[in-house]
């Protein structure tokens, strides 16, 4: 993935949002066929967080994700068909299959890994943080978590050691307003998650997470930041999905029912750029992203299923 040399959002990051929706669209109807398994958490209509905050990104910085990966595995420059043969348990996945849709890793690509387990990639993020300071490096480590994750202990635990080492990582809160079913007035009486890093000392941005106008140049001042021996920031990115919390969620809490029109960020982000004023061009990167996928798709599903060989592979490490 090319490093941005500008803070400004371009063609090529509607490219990698409509590249994240068709991905998640095609990965809605294969679940929906059975031909992919256990739980699947999408993304549709947080994209241009993944893109704005993964695109200010160079390629050795490291991304940690949770249970909803798809977006970020794919603005860190992840490939489709390898991530469609993992949540369908092909052998050729990221993770030969194993690992399915909630634990991608791609720690070729600093997409280090993607975790089940609520917040609980955000030590793993400043564990990166630590280590790149340890060995004089610039890299910067980005942990992804939605505003469920804010009520755990550990995540205090992280504010505090992040600031008082002073480590090069972004804390992104994709704050959706609901922690699975539960509105974010049932478990918290802050009104701005982002007041919680305040209280730590560390510099927080509340911003439009739907808007990557918004999003890109916070992500890129932020990063710089880091990079510069600045320390830890907060992102708490806005942001609306419009799907519910899981594939097959019956509640039907978003959506155009749920007041949204307006919030997608692909359709905001076609206005910013042509104003409707190039409709053929848009077009023709929504086709050729849709045909991709449906190739990578294709292949993905005719790969191999692991063999009886494959049980014991990646259990320990390897030295």
């Amino acid at each position: 993935m090319p490093v941005m040399d500008s803070a400004q959002p371009g063609p090529e990051d509607l490219e990698v949002m409509w590249r994240i929706r068709a991905f998640e669209e095609k990965a809605s109807e294969l679940f929906a066929r059975g031909e992919i398994g256990g739980l699947l958490h999408l993304a549709m209509g947080q994209e241009a967080t993944a893109v704005g905050v993964c695109g200010a990104l160079q390629p050795s910085d490291r991304v940690f994700s949770g249970h909803r990966p798809h977006a970020h595995a794919i603005a860190k420059g992840a490939e489709l068909v390898r991530l469609f043969a993992e949540l369908a348990g092909r052998r050729t996945g990221y993770c030969g299959g194993k690992g399915g849709s909630m634990h991608i890793a791609a720690p070729e690509l600093g997409f280090v890994t993607a975790t089940g387990v609520v917040g609980g990639n955000i030590p793993l993020a400043l564990g990166a943080a630590l280590s790149s300071n340890r060995r004089g490096g610039s890299d910067v480590a980005v942990a992804f978590f939605g505003d469920g994750a804010v009520q755990t202990g550990l995540f205090h635990e992280c504010l505090n050691l992040a600031s008082l080492w002073q480590l090069p990582v972004l804390l992104v809160c994709e704050n959706n307003g609901f922690a699975e079913f539960s509105p974010i007035s049932a478990h918290t009486v802050v009104e701005r998650l982002a007041d919680h890093a305040d209280t730590y000392g560390i510099p927080t941005e509340t911003i439009d997470g739907n808007d990557l106008t918004q999003v890109r140049p916070a992500a890129v001042a932020a990063i710089e930041r880091a990079r510069g021996g600045g320390g830890p920031s907060f992102l708490e990115c806005l942001t609306h999905r419009l799907r519910g919390h899981y594939e097959g969620d019956p509640t039907r809490k978003r959506g155009p029912a749920a007041g949204v029109e307006g919030k997608d960020p692909i359709q905001r982000f076609v206005r910013f750029l042509y104003d409707g004023a190039k409709d053929s061009e848009l077009e023709g990167i929504e086709a050729r992203v849709r045909a991709e996928v449906e190739q990578a798709a294709e292949e993905a599903l005719s790969a191999p299923w692991p063999v009886r060989d494959d049980l014991m592979t990646n259990v320990v490490a390897q030295t």
